[in-house]
């Protein structure tokens, strides 16, 4: 195998593929990044056995071939290569050797058979549609900061992704919690959606997807079956298995009784969020929210440390209300929100909080409040 690559092109390809590789192995194969050069293209593919990423560039194939060598490895050293170079990558089969040279440079890495790399078979796809590269990322940014942590409620670890239909329209929904916040955002129901099973995307892939999606422009083909999930956008393909467990039934948790509603100035509330939280504890965090007639008072005490408050005007006009939040949820919460104007809908001090844009319905935000 011999081929030629623009350092620009493979780096581009190789920082999406090498992420996908684990730093620690104990299957030596998975610490590779498949190479393959056919048909003046150049194809890289890197796996963990959940997530698959191929991604293709032009090159000049000399005799065509494929290998194995270390994906980290081989990601770093053509990150360190001058830009503008042209890079030979070249195999011989025989030795088990891959070379690189460009310009003076000239490396030697050990290959592994490309017989012996694992293939995430995808199987038949039943659903496909289509979304803008733009839907897609704010579908995942909406909602992927509410994905939980916790290894033992895996069923959490992801977003889950479904159609549903309200009184207006048919949408597709994804929704992420971790037991403390709720997120949720709706895009209208793309052509292909409809019947397609609800599926549980994991965080990891979620976040491939992410990185992913450098064209807000671009089109992104998305296929499903219940146990996988294939992106398709420009050169890269992303295929990962999807969490086998039940997304349980969030809608119980989304407040529809709530008539006390906060309307506050979205930078004003976040700002001063994260001002009075500058004293608060790493483990607590807790914001006490004081409500009274157009009038907000923030606070926080800590034993340890001391205490701040801040008084701000907002649109209120129920009964007297105080309530705890931890601070880093609620800031999470209002980074998500691109309207000036944030209304919450709060109960009382025990009951969970709704939050959403004033000016715009596609995305809502359940949060649960703390002792104070």
């Amino acid at each position: 195998m011999k081929v030629t690559v623009e350092r620009a092109a493979l780096l581009k390809c190789l920082g999406h593929v090498h992420r996908v590789v684990e730093r620690r192995n104990t299957i030596p194969i998975l610490a590779n990044v498949l190479i393959k050069a056919d048909n003046s293209r150049l194809a890289l593919k890197a796996t963990d056995l959940d997530l698959e990423m191929t991604e293709t560039v032009p090159a000049e194939v000399g005799p065509p071939g494929a290998t194995t060598v270390p994906a980290h490895m081989l990601y770093d050293i053509v990150r360190k290569l001058p830009e503008g170079a042209q890079i030979v990558i070249e195999s011989s089969g025989d030795r088990g050797l891959l070379a690189i040279r460009a310009g003076r440079s000239r490396f030697t890495l050990q290959t592994l058979l490309e017989s012996d790399f694992p293939d995430l078979a995808a199987g038949e796809m039943t659903h496909a549609f289509k979304l803008s590269g733009a839907d897609l990322k704010r579908l995942i940014d909406k909602t992927s900061f509410a994905i939980s942590t916790e290894e033992t409620r895996y069923y959490l670890n992801g977003i889950y992704l479904h159609p549903s239909s309200s009184a207006r329209t048919a949408t597709l929904r994804a929704v992420a919690t971790d037991g403390h916040r709720l997120a949720q955002f709706e895009l209208p129901l793309p052509a292909g959606a409809a019947g397609m099973p609800g599926i549980i995307v994991p965080r990891k892939t979620v976040g491939e997807a992410q990185r992913l999606i450098e064209n807000p422009e671009a089109e992104v083909t998305v296929e499903l079956s219940p146990g996988k999930v294939r992106l398709s956008l420009a050169d890269a393909v992303l295929t990962s298995k999807l969490i086998d467990g039940t997304f349980p039934d969030y809608a119980r948790v989304i407040p529809l009784g709530n008539e006390k509603e906060l309307t506050v100035d979205k930078k004003e509330f976040e700002q001063a969020v994260d001002r009075v939280s500058t004293v608060s504890s790493e483990r607590g965090r807790a914001v006490k929210l004081s409500l009274s007639d157009g009038k907000l008072m923030l606070s926080v005490t800590n034993p340890d440390s001391g205490s701040a408050s801040e008084e701000l005007e907002v649109e209120y006009a129920s009964e007297p209300l105080d309530i705890g939040f931890n601070s880093r949820y609620l800031l999470d919460i209002a980074a998500q929100i691109d309207g000036e104007r944030a209304v919450l809908k709060l109960s009382d001090h025990s009951s969970p909080a709704l939050i959403q844009d004033r000016e715009s319905k596609s995305a809502l935000y359940v949060l649960m409040p703390m002792r104070v």
